[in-house]
């Protein structure tokens, strides 16, 4: 359900590569994007939601913008299909409710897009943190930039369509993980946030975030839109961990050959990834899901936490103190 969210490009491919499973169609109401999309994926382009809908589907992926999720979230859940939502899964709380009541009513799934959880660095860490090789962990820092993503989706940049801008857009993946990682929840936020790279734009396009977490341990992220479109990779994302044993770093995407080309490009040299593809393992698990009639390893109370805390940053930024997270 749309392609305003520049991922829907890389399920298409996913999608088609996959046994037993068909792809009927998308919806877009941007036309332009839409008919585009259409030519580019040579795939049938549904002109409204509703239509797509009426097409006796199982399932549904939705990247529309932030704040059109619930709507397209409603409408799938009425028509009885499970659904896996982009993350932030709104930007309201309201939002975010409501979605959780539409699932529940109509008896689907529904899976928060958080692939990373499914790469194999990140299981690793966590296995490794789980089992204790660590000892008590001190304290995680994380890091997620990329470039600005209006040159692609101009409404990443737009604060009614995305809730807000860096902050918004990087600080759900690492909340994610270190709830995931750590079995535990954010208990204080504290966040300075600033535009200090396009002050064309109305939203962040930075921020730094530091966590007191319930078991203990002080968390920090390192979020932005920094990257230059002359970067070779769109961006990364690396957690560094300590312990009374020691510690650990990861990149994510670390594993990856450099291209060079005679050819005008906008990134020369390259960074083409080779490593395994999260983005297929989190497909995998969302329709076997489906299949087993169980609930997906990542539930919508995963987006809602990773939201909440979103949220959180610039009701801390705004204040200019930390903000406690009460227990819901």
């Amino acid at each position: 359900m749309s392609f305003a969210h520049l991922h829907a490009e890389g399920y298409i491919g996913l999608l088609r590569s996959m046994p037993d499973i068909e792809v009927v169609g998308f919806s877009d109401l941007d036309h332009a994007r839409g008919m585009a999309m259409s030519q580019q994926y040579s795939s049938i382009r549904f002109p409204s939601h509703e239509t797509l809908l009426e097409q006796n589907l199982d399932a549904v992926i939705v990247c529309t913008e932030n704040a059109t999720r619930r709507e397209a979230v409603e409408l799938a859940a009425r028509a009885g299909c499970h659904i896996l939502c982009e993350k932030p899964i709104a930007v309201t709380l309201s939002d975010a409710l409501a979605m959780r009541d539409a699932v529940a009513s109509a008896g689907v799934n529904f899976m928060t897009a958080f692939p990373m959880r499914f790469d194999p660095s990140i299981q690793i860490i966590r296995e490794l943190v789980q089992a204790g090789d660590l000892g008590r962990v001190y304290g995680v820092n994380g890091i997620n930039h990329s470039e600005i993503p209006r040159a692609h989706r101009a409404w990443f940049a737009s604060r009614e369509l995305a809730g807000g801008g860096a902050v918004m857009d990087h600080t759900v993946h690492l909340t994610d993980l270190y709830r995931w990682i750590f079995d535990t929840e954010i208990l204080e936020v504290y966040a300075e946030v600033s535009n200090p790279f396009y002050p064309d734009v109305d939203v962040d396009t930075a921020g730094i975030v530091t966590f007191k977490l319930e078991n203990g341990m002080f968390a920090g992220i390192d979020c932005s839109w920094s990257r230059p479109t002359t970067y070779p990779r769109w961006g990364h994302l690396k957690l560094e961990i300590v312990g009374e044993r020691g510690s650990l770093e990861v990149d994510a995407f670390a594993q990856h050959l450099t291209l060079t080309s005679t050819k005008p490009s906008s990134r020369n040299p390259n960074w083409h990834g080779w490593g395994s593809d999260p983005n297929k393992a989190m497909l995998t698990e969302f329709f076997a899901s489906i299949e087993e009639a169980r609930e997906p390893s990542v539930t919508w109370k995963d987006g809602f936490e990773a939201l909440r805390v979103a949220l959180t940053c610039y009701e801390s930024a705004g204040i200019g103190q930390p903000v406690r997270l009460e227990n819901l």
